[in-house]
């Protein structure tokens, strides 16, 4: 009796295990047993910018399947086929006239055309698999900014693979019932729909992106550089309207045999790499100051072309020295003593405490895979020296994004965004599934703070560095930037990050506008040489798509052949560009100029920016 009733029960487990635990894999095994499918693909979502453009869409292509068995005349199959596809007949027939095979793939990326003949020709046994192959309209434009799919058709990188939930939809099948060897058993065939993906709309204006994507290869090409970078945000919402990179790949053709130098060319630096920013976070440090009270615009500061911290002496990037002068002008001037003196002031703990305000110690929170945290030195650690660094912009890295964003709250009114790239998704027929709202905030600065941080930067775009970033007629505030790289722990000789970070309008900051080119090979480093013309190239072109009107009186430039400086002091140099209205800048640490920006009998004008390089110390 126990032996029986071990028995049954032992039947009895494994009748409940068949049937409740593993009877929908069983099922569906015997459904794959006694039918044949025929995959139709999903189309994938499309992703779209602001206005509609499609920069992300499909091309619909089908696979052409024959079964045998269900082939009444092979001979006119191969006939039909051959003709439609342009292929041998022999090619064709030898292919479907296979014994003791169920199904066979005869050819795919099929165009609809081609399909729809086949199918008029009425062979029977003839079967089409929906394929979707993913395109991209402008092939190396926004490529590391939209990524690309697999050959499975999921996103790999970029916002395909951030967003693939909504753009991927869910395959469907046709299915036929037949026998063992695949002979159909019933005319009736069941379908599976397919469910498309959902669109994907971004905050991305393909015109803006264009202007940016020019931009970045220019300045690529001009000056032989590791990399250009450009991103354009709305400073009210935080939505990116541009984000350009180069050099870049085009994600129609993705050359995969080398895995990670692909992903290397993904890699987008505005969000997943870190920099000194350089005199950029100027703009930070006279925030921080004038917020905390510790600074006025005519507070008098003296460089005399560095400051000696902790016993170590820091240099200005002017090595003769700006001389006595007021916070306003010490903003203009870009001077690293008045920023050294600023840091002191502000002291650490406060200035941590800022940096925690504007972001600065967390990620942006943009939507986007990959992003990069920054990279602070531990407060507890900090030395009185270090604090002086980080007042110009040395001695802490952080995204660019980090920047930006922080930037737009200091211009802003003094409110905190946060950066995205989704507007909304959108079903098929335009119907919003999904919004993005912009992120409310919080507040960093009051607004008047905010104000005067606009005035003290729009000097320095219409009266000093900045001047190559200016449109005539229009407000645009912005700060230079210059940092050198570091490499193994030691300054890189040669290297160095150029940028411009800028905004428009000075009264009711709209766009930001940053440009970094990384490693520019030449004389010509500095951020206002470098990227300040492109960002007023951008700048210029956005106007004019946006159809902003001029608000300001546009003044005559005055023209002249440019003199010969080499030879004469950095003094004697600086009178001289005075003279002519030609803001200078300096390069060498020595007495005497050896070379000069524009070259000597170049016709230049008074909104120009020059450059002279001086002999090194003690030579």
């Amino acid at each position: 009796m126990v032996l029986i009733t071990f028995i049954f029960l032992a039947v009895a487990g494994k009748l409940v295990y068949l049937q409740v635990v593993k009877g929908r894999s069983l099922q569906a095994r015997a459904l794959d047993q006694w039918t044949r499918d025929v995959p139709l693909g999903a189309i994938r979502g499309e992703i779209l910018d602001r206005n509609g453009t499609v920069l992300a869409g499909n091309n619909t292509t089908y696979t052409l399947y024959v079964r045998p068995n269900a082939t009444s005349s092979v001979e006119r199959s191969a006939e039909v086929i051959s003709t439609v596809l342009e292929k041998g007949y022999d090619e064709i027939y030898d292919k479907i006239s296979k014994k003791g095979v169920s199904e066979i793939t005869v050819a795919k990326k099929l165009s609809k055309e081609q399909m729809t003949e086949i199918v008029d020709a009425g062979i029977d046994g003839v079967y089409f698999g929906r394929d979707v192959e993913r395109y991209y309209t402008y092939g190396e434009y926004l490529s590391q900014l939209l990524g690309f799919v697999g050959a499975d058709g999921d996103g790999q990188a970029g916002l395909e693979s951030y967003y693939n939930t909504y753009l991927r939809g869910q395959d469907g099948k046709e299915l036929t019932e037949t026998d063992l060897v695949g002979r159909e058993l019933t005319d009736e065939i069941a379908y599976l729909p397919a469910t498309d993906g959902l669109d994907l709309r971004l905050t991305i204006d393909a015109s803006i992106q264009f202007f940016a994507e020019n931009a970045v290869r220019s300045a690529l090409l001009e000056y032989n550089a590791k990399s250009a970078n450009a991103v354009v945000m709305d400073a009210e919402t935080g939505a990116i309207l541009a984000m350009a990179q180069a050099p870049s790949f085009d994600p129609n053709t993705p050359d995969r045999s080398d895995v990670s130098a692909l992903f290397a060319k993904m890699k987008l630096n505005a969000i997943s790499s870190v920099y000194e920013p350089g005199s950029t976070f100027k703009i930070m440090t006279t925030a921080i100051a004038l917020s905390l009270g510790v600074v006025s615009e005519k507070d008098r500061f003296y460089c005399a072309g560095g400051r000696v911290v902790d016993g170590k002496r820091i240099r200005c990037w002017k090595s003769i020295g700006h001389g006595s002068q007021t916070f306003a002008e010490g903003v203009q001037n870009s001077c690293n003593c008045v920023f050294m003196d600023l840091a002191e002031r502000i002291g650490a703990d406060r200035m941590y405490e800022y940096f925690s305000l504007f972001g600065l110690t967390e990620k942006t929170g943009i939507d986007f895979l990959g992003e990069t945290s920054s990279i602070l030195l531990k407060k507890d650690s900090l030395k009185p020296v270090d604090v002086a660094r980080i007042g110009f912009g040395q001695a802490i890295a952080i995204t660019p994004m980090q920047l930006i964003r922080a930037t737009a709250a200091a211009v802003n009114g003094g409110t905190l965004v946060t950066p995205y790239l989704m507007e909304s998704v959108e079903d098929a027929t335009g119907r919003t599934v999904v919004r993005n709202y912009p992120a409310v905030g919080r507040s960093v600065l009051s607004s008047g703070t905010s104000a005067t941080v606009r005035k003290l930067l729009r000097n320095v775009v219409s009266l000093v560095s900045g001047k190559l970033a200016g449109v005539a007629g229009y407000s645009i505030g912005g700060k230079t930037g210059t940092a050198q790289k570091y490499e193994g722990g030691k300054i890189a000789a040669g290297k160095y990050v150029s940028s411009f970070i800028g905004f428009s309008s000075v009264e009711h900051p709209k766009y930001i506008v940053y440009f970094m080119v990384d490693e520019p090979v030449g004389y010509r480093y500095y951020g206002s040489l470098v990227a300040a013309p492109y960002v007023g190239q951008i700048f210029s072109k956005l106007f004019e798509y946006e159809k902003i009107a001029a608000t300001e009186e546009i003044s005559p430039k005055t023209y002249f052949e440019m003199p010969d400086l080499v030879g004469l002091s950095a003094g004697e140099a600086a009178r001289v560009a005075e003279k002519l209205g030609l803001r200078l800048e300096i390069g060498g640490t020595g007495g005497v100029v050896i070379a000069q920006y524009p070259a000597v009998g170049e016709i230049t004008n008074d909104h120009a920016v020059g450059l002279v390089t001086l002999s090194q110390e003690g030579v």
